[in-house]
């Protein structure tokens, strides 16, 4: 395995961690959002106020993105198992 192999394999594991990650960070930063828009227009100054609603909206999120997320890392894991059979 020379070191453009190994460039590919870790430019494909940032890809797929950007991949599972995006859509729970979009959700926390549009409930965030949300909430601080809430926080100025009724000027409620509670700092915690944000972080159970977050919370929830990250963890459904991980939920309904679940079947994806297995197969995103399932298919990246058979292309890892395949170069490793290999040898490369």
């Amino acid at each position: 395995m020379d070191g453009a192999q190994v460039l590919d394999i870790s430019r494909d594991g940032i890809w797929v961690l950007i991949n599972l990650a995006l859509p729970m960070m979009a959700v926390g930063l549009g409930v965030g959002v949300v909430i601080a828009l809430f926080q100025a227009l009724t000027q409620i100054q509670e700092m915690t106020l944000v972080f159970v609603p977050k919370i929830l909206a990250i963890f459904i999120t991980m939920l309904v993105m679940l079947p994806f997320m297995g197969a995103t890392m399932a298919t990246y894991m058979s292309k890892i198992a395949d170069l490793i059979v290999t040898g490369g």
